[in-house]
């Protein structure tokens, strides 16, 4: 599974991310105020969790490794976290992040995508 310094390093160079660390000592990626990944624990190991496209979700959340996010699936979001091996490649790992971020960015007010120079 990716590295947590990697999965750090991935997320700050997305444009304008910001980092808070809320939740029981989670590492939050946030852009706009608005979460696009989660970096966290699973019984002592890592687990990334992040928003996923309807047909990711659908597609993903019974694969080996993966499940839908805690807390934030149960309320009808769709979120993934990898939690354990096989999960993902550390490449598709980093595409779901950025399409997260993606889908968080198009959320966004127009002109709060142009105050974040996006």
């Amino acid at each position: 599974m990716l590295p947590r310094d990697a999965f750090m390093d991935f997320c700050a160079s997305l444009p304008a991310s910001t980092h808070v660390v809320q939740w029981g000592n989670a590492d939050v990626w946030k852009v706009g105020g608005k979460v696009f990944a989660i970096a966290g624990w699973n019984d002592g190991h890592d687990a990334y969790t992040f928003k996923a496209s309807d047909i990711a979700f659908e597609v993903l959340q019974d694969q080996p490794g993966i499940r839908p996010a805690p807390y934030l699936a149960s309320r009808g979001m769709k979120w993934l976290q990898v939690h354990t091996d096989p999960g993902l490649s550390d490449d598709s790992l980093r595409e779901h992040i950025k399409a997260s971020y993606d889908m968080v960015v198009a959320g966004l007010t127009r002109k709060k995508r142009a105050d974040l120079g996006l």
